[in-house]
Order: structure tokens, then sequence, then C-alpha cells
């Protein structure tokens, strides 16, 4: 009896320490909930700049593409006017699924892949388009 109540008890124990680390790192994840919302815009501020750029460079009459004032670009990486940033990345595929060393609109890629990872304070999301 007593050997029962021993496991039964243990059982119970561990079963609660899961479940209350569980709800810390929901705790946790949810005080950032501002550096979350700015990351997340970030990731997409950075895919919308990534598609701008790509269509613009079609447009001769757009070249150099026009940079808006709210956001600096260096390169890679996107700043916006609250700090938050977006790294971006892109990749092209030929038919037979291998990368491709130029990955500019007029090539004849069979797959185009942009990726956006936006940061704020400790906080990072990312958003991926592919087409």
């Amino acid at each position: 009896m007593i050997l029962t109540v021993m496991a039964l008890g243990g059982a119970i124990l561990g079963a609660t320490t899961i479940a209350g680390l569980l709800m810390l790192y929901q705790i946790r994840q949810a005080t950032d909930l501002a550096n979350s919302g700015k990351a997340i815009y970030a990731a997409d501020a950075g895919i919308e700049w990534t598609l701008y750029n790509w269509f613009c460079a079609n447009d001769a009459g757009k070249t150099p593409c026009p940079a808006p004032n709210q956001m600096t670009w260096n390169g890679k990486t996107l700043t916006l006017g609250n700090n938050a940033k977006a790294i971006t990345t892109q990749y092209c595929f030929d038919m037979n699924g291998a990368p491709m060393a130029n990955c500019t609109p007029g090539e004849s890629a069979s797959s185009t892949t942009f990726k956006s990872l936006g940061t704020s304070g400790n906080s990072s999301r990312a958003f991926g388009l592919t087409f």
C-alpha cells in the first residue's frame, strides 16, 4: 500500500512539474508581446521590400528603385523606424532543383524563394515566400 501511494504521488508530482514548466515558457513568451509584434511586422516588411525590389528591377523607368524614407537599406538588412530589423535572403532554383548563381527577375528560374527574418529586442519571427 505504501508503495502504491508513493508511485501515485510521484506520478502526480512529475505531471505537475512538467505542467508548471510549460506554463513558465508560455508566460515568458507572452511578456515580450510588444517586441514580438514588431518582429512580425519587420519580417512582413522585409518580404514586401524584397518583392518590391524584385519587380521594380524589371521596370526601366524605376531603376534604381526609389526607397521609402521610413527605412534604411544596406544590402540584405532592412532597418525600420522603430529599430526593428529584417534580414532578407532570396534563392532561385532551376528545373532540376539546383541553386542558380544569378538570381534576377530576367533569369528563368523554376522556383524563387524569399525569406525574411524580423528581429526586435529578443524576439525573432520569420516569413517565407516561394513562387
